[in-house]
């Protein structure tokens, strides 16, 4: 039996671990990999053009499926560039596996040319991070990092010096069995007991869900229907509880609307729900609280719990709803489905005033053809900024639409990379990338990795040239907006010189055709829509002191809340309440 390098060996490992694709850029020390990639049939090498992109593509793959992803960079200043993708990777709990590789290891210590310290740097954004010193080690170290990957939910980082990866192994070792997908984590009886008495004690229950709540959407709504409960979500949860939900309350936090903050604050007991909500401004302090999560170093850091729940959303509720009783009384969730409805009424007003002739264009009219335009499965990529705000109150989810973004961690330029990771995944889906002109700038490079790989991801970017979530906050503290304009060129041309499809939109009746005609195209393309960038949002809630920042430095900025289809959804919800 021939022999192997490391570097084969480590490829080989990573396909039977369900690694498809290594996403990365090339160099010296990562050669020999990179080389075994290149024979070896199972594996992909991926080429971008900033290793940022190849963290964030990975991790993109494997939020959508949940399996294991790769990525890689070169020694030193290489593999540092993978950082902020493996932070938003790990905050995400998404399986990643980075490969950095290594100066050669009998100069490290002796501040080589390029030489970092990766198994140190990475440790904050990993569940594992070790260092390979000889060739033996390797594979054990590899299977070792795939389990932490998968098990924990998050990063695990290999630094493998160069010659080492060239070397021999010393043998075929034994093909270890390797754990690829998470169990369901079931609580304690004790636990399930305790919370069924605390629900069955409460007059008015509010579900609060996360991203945790991901396949418990039936579980969801008929624990809502027994106990006549509403349900809000946080951002993360949007795209998995608000689809066919008559007991939807909106979104609270920065980005919220609807009901949900009064939902939160007007029960009994409020349930959190594979959520990691990190406003605690937003939670109440006079309810009784439980949290229900899988990860259990979750549990209480945000709030005071009266219960912590250790387990999986749908796992506790499928224990949970034999064991509660049904509540007869309508009149708490009844009275939030129409506080619900009423303030996405007040809002929606501000939207559609002129809406369809404002120059410059609205970003929330942009928003809201793009959603009545997409595919019914399309994947959406979100910027960090306003386009959050955008997607949370103007993409329509189904079930079927997935909606991602850099959520947790809130890194800019998050969109097009992500968008990378997620066509890759299949190239007959279509992928929306919403980007900011601010986050797209920062690493606009990776938009020739489209058309060099011609992968037919369309991005729509709000061209608004300034940073508007920055400005907002600026604002909000009473200061003026100051270092947040950009000098943008006309991107659609930008995209034309590289071979891409490109539109720029000025007015809005020209809109609509851009949109359909991008996604017509074949393959990359580029709607460049120019927005006004006077369009902001506020959240739900708003301090007094907020309120005097806005005052000190608004002038004639336009405070705009549109909420798009959802006022019909509230409208429909409304209608279903029973009448005396």
């Amino acid at each position: 039996m021939a022999k192997q390098t490391v570097a084969e060996q480590f490829v080989d490992i990573l396909a039977r671990a369900g690694v498809r694709r290594l996403y990365g850029v090339v160099g010296d020390s990562l050669n020999p990999v990179v080389d075994a990639v290149r024979r070896n049939r199972a594996v992909e090498w991926v080429h971008v053009r900033h290793e940022e992109t190849a963290a964030f593509a990975a991790g993109a793959e494997a939020q959508l499926t949940g399996r294991l992803a790769a990525c890689a960079g070169s020694c030193g200043p290489g593999n540092l560039h993978l950082i902020n993708g493996l932070y938003d990777a790990h905050r995400s709990m998404a399986p990643v596996l980075a490969l950095a590789s290594h100066i050669p290891s009998s100069e490290i210590g002796t501040t080589y040319f390029q030489e970092t310290h990766p198994d140190r740097i990475f440790q904050e954004c990993s569940h594992y991070s070790e260092l390979v010193s000889n060739a033996a080690q390797m594979p054990r170290v590899l299977q070792t990092a795939i389990q932490h990957a998968v098990g924990q939910g998050g990063v695990s980082v290999i630094s493998l010096p160069g010659d080492i990866a060239a070397h021999q192994a010393p043998q075929r070792t034994e093909e270890h069995a390797l754990v690829t997908r998470r169990p369901a984590i079931r609580p304690g009886d004790a636990e399930i007991d305790a919370l069924a008495r605390l629900v069955d004690g409460a007059r008015r229950v509010t579900l609060f869900c996360g991203s945790g709540t991901a396949g418990a959407h039936d579980e969801v709504m008929a624990l809502a229907q027994k106990i006549k409960s509403p349900v809000g979500h946080a951002l993360r949860g949007k795209e998995w509880i608000q689809y066919d939900n008559p007991f939807d309350v909106g979104m609270s936090g920065l980005l919220g609307y609807g009901a949900a903050y009064d939902a939160m604050h007007e029960c009994d007991l409020l349930i959190l729900l594979g959520t990691d909500f990190p406003y605690n401004a937003f939670l109440p302090d006079d309810v009784t609280l439980v949290q229900v999560d899988v990860r259990p170093e979750h549990l209480g850091r945000r709030s005071k719990l009266d219960l912590a729940v250790w387990g999986d959303a749908g796992e506790t509720l499928r224990c949970l709803l034999p064991k509660v009783r049904e509540k007869p009384d309508r009149a708490f969730l009844d009275r939030m489905l129409k506080k619900h409805s009423d303030a996405l009424e007040g809002a929606v007003k501000a939207y559609t005033r002129k809406v369809d002739r404002h120059v410059p264009i609205h970003p929330e009219y942009v928003a809201s053809v793009l959603d009545e335009v997409a595919a019914d499965d399309a994947v959406f990529t979100v910027d960090t900024g306003m386009c959050n705000v955008w997607a949370a109150r103007y993409l329509t989810p189904n079930g079927r639409r997935r909606v991602i973004g850099s959520f947790s961690h809130g890194s800019m330029a998050n969109a097009l990379p992500q968008a990378i990771g997620a066509q890759f995944l299949d190239r007959g889906r279509q992928v929306v990338s919403m980007s900011g002109d601010g986050g797209f700038s920062m690493l606009m490079g990776d938009f020739l990795t489209l058309v060099q790989h011609d992968l037919p991801v369309k991005v729509v970017l709000f061209d608004n040239s300034s940073l508007g979530m920055v400005e907002l906050e600026m604002m909000v503290e009473g200061l003026p907006a100051y270092g947040t304009a950009n000098r943008n060129p006309d991107f659609a041309a930008i995209a034309q010189a590289a071979g891409a499809f490109g539109v720029r939109v000025e007015r809005p009746k020209d809109l609509r055709g851009a949109l359909k005609d991008a996604f017509r195209h074949k393959g990359p393309a580029l709607v460049d829509v120019v927005t006004d960038p006077h369009a902001l949002s506020i959240p739900p809630k708003i301090t007094g002191e907020q309120i005097g920042g806005f005052a000190l430095s608004m002038g004639r900025t336009v405070l705009d809340g549109g909420v798009g289809k959802m006022v019909q959804l509230a409208r429909a919800n409304l209608r279903n309440v029973p009448r005396p």
